[in-house]
């Protein structure tokens, strides 16, 4: 999958969840969607974008959610 829109709905949800008064539980919230939204491939193209060029374009929490996701 293209990496740019995985990057971009990736943000979106991390946008969403960020809006919470509680920022560990919005960091599980996120990778809870992803783990629950997201096909095993999109993650792992995901992380070889990030593997291959680094996480600047993420947004913070959802850095934070990356390490909430399954290997």
């Amino acid at each position: 999958m293209n990496p740019a829109n995985l990057i971009r709905m990736a943000n979106r949800i991390g946008d969403f969840f960020a809006a919470m008064p509680d920022h560990e539980q919005a960091v599980r919230d996120v990778a809870g969607h992803i783990i629950r939204t997201w096909e095993p491939r999109m993650i792992r193209d995901l992380r070889a974008h990030i593997a291959a060029h680094g996480a600047a374009d993420l947004s913070a929490i959802v850095r934070e959610a990356l390490a909430h996701l399954p290997p």
